[in-house]
């Protein structure tokens, strides 16, 4: 069963943000990335929660990849043609969430494998009070899934950019090999369970154009006392340095153009968090490749986040063009609406589709695995 996302690529509003930017001898991507793929079920409408020893009843659920394949949805559902490199299982999950990418999101699959023998790994998400639980379970892939992870990365295809995930200590060949053919390397991190907190450990950090670490993250590596100060820092290592602030919003400065810009968060009410980062890289890569000044950039990056978080659910989340444009629709109706909020977000005026829009906000069909046997 392919979710339905309410966008495509075959979607009445679908907007190709770097169609004034195509030429004969492009890269066939726009962006490239590896990573895992999990199968996430979601349990919605806790009111709390679990209590230990107890049985607790969830309103909703749904199902639908996860892990990187939040990242890949949410790159095409903005409209950028985008490659995954990832190992499946040949389970009935990995079927699904294979099935789920390329045909319901029209994600290029080409160096991705299924790999026998291999069960999909699985994350059930649990969301109440804004916030989220997660419980996730995986076995050891067998040699083939190994090298498949392995192997793909270190040939990279030609792509705009990519986007990475960096490793402490843990330098990823296929990093150093895209950027010297050109692709863009859009860069995160995840926490340091070592504690070094060594920016020399992120060697390929050498080869980004930016590098997206929250404000902890931010501080804890360049031993600053606040995360504006961190993101400076972090320049002296990388071009473009965009530092997330949480509900304060984001803060970026690039060293080339000698640019900085804030964005403060927009004001929501947050259902689930999960994969909100992912969206945010997502859209500032989208706003990277087509040119914007940093500040847009950051406020469309912030926007997408906010939106996402809105809904339940990682890939499910993410938003499309219309949602973006329903949005911007509905926030000039209202007479009281601060114009300088408007102005900030006025270079979406020409980008967005205007017919064919739904209210706002939307609400997404939540997909669970069907009743149906593969044939």
């Amino acid at each position: 069963m392919t979710p339905s996302t309410g966008e495509g690529p075959h979607s009445p509003a679908h907007v190709d943000p770097l169609a004034a930017l195509r030429a004969p001898g492009d890269p066939p991507w726009d962006v490239y990335l590896t990573g895992t793929v999990f199968l996430d079920i979601v349990f919605t409408g806790l009111d709390s929660a679990p209590v230990r020893g107890t049985e607790s009843w969830a309103r909703g659920m749904g199902s639908s990849p996860g892990g990187v394949a939040n990242m890949a949805t949410a790159l095409a559902r903005l409209g950028l043609r985008t490659s995954l490199a990832a190992a499946f299982g040949d389970d009935h999950y990995g079927e699904y969430c294979w099935d789920a990418l390329a045909q319901g999101e029209g994600i290029d699959l080409t160096l991705s494998r299924t790999v026998p023998g291999w069960h999909s790994p699985v994350t059930v998400s649990m969301a109440y009070e804004g916030e989220r639980t997660m419980v996730s379970h995986g076995h050891e892939p067998p040699q083939e899934a190994a090298l498949a992870q392995e192997s793909a990365p270190d040939h990279p295809p030609r792509a705009r950019a990519a986007i990475a995930s960096l490793v402490p200590g843990v330098p990823a060949p296929w990093i150093a090999e895209a950027a010297r053919t050109g692709t863009r390397i859009f860069a995160d991190v995840g926490w340091d369970d070592t504690g070094a907190w060594d920016l020399a450990g992120l060697t390929d950090l050498a080869h980004c154009e930016a590098f997206l670490p929250n404000a902890e993250e931010a501080m804890r590596y360049t031993g600053a006392d606040c995360p504006r100060a961190a993101a400076r820092a972090l320049t002296a290592h990388v071009p473009v340095a965009v530092v997330t602030l949480g509900a304060e919003g984001a803060y970026a400065v690039d060293a080339r153009t000698g640019e900085t810009a804030e964005v403060p968060a927009i004001a929501v009410e947050a259902l689930d968090p999960t994969g909100a980062g992912d969206v945010f890289v997502a859209g500032f890569v989208t706003g990277s490749l087509a040119g914007w000044p940093l500040a847009d950039r950051l406020a469309f990056a912030g926007l997408t986040a906010a939106l996402s978080v809105q809904e339940f659910g990682g890939s499910l989340s993410a938003p499309g063009w219309s949602e973006v444009a329903a949005w911007w629709r509905r926030v000039q109706s209202y007479d009281d609406q601060d114009p300088t909020a408007l102005r900030r977000y006025a270079f979406l005026a020409d980008l967005l589709p205007m017919d064919h829009v739904r209210p706002w906000p939307l609400r997404r069909a939540v997909p669970t695995i069907g009743f149906g046997r593969s044939v």
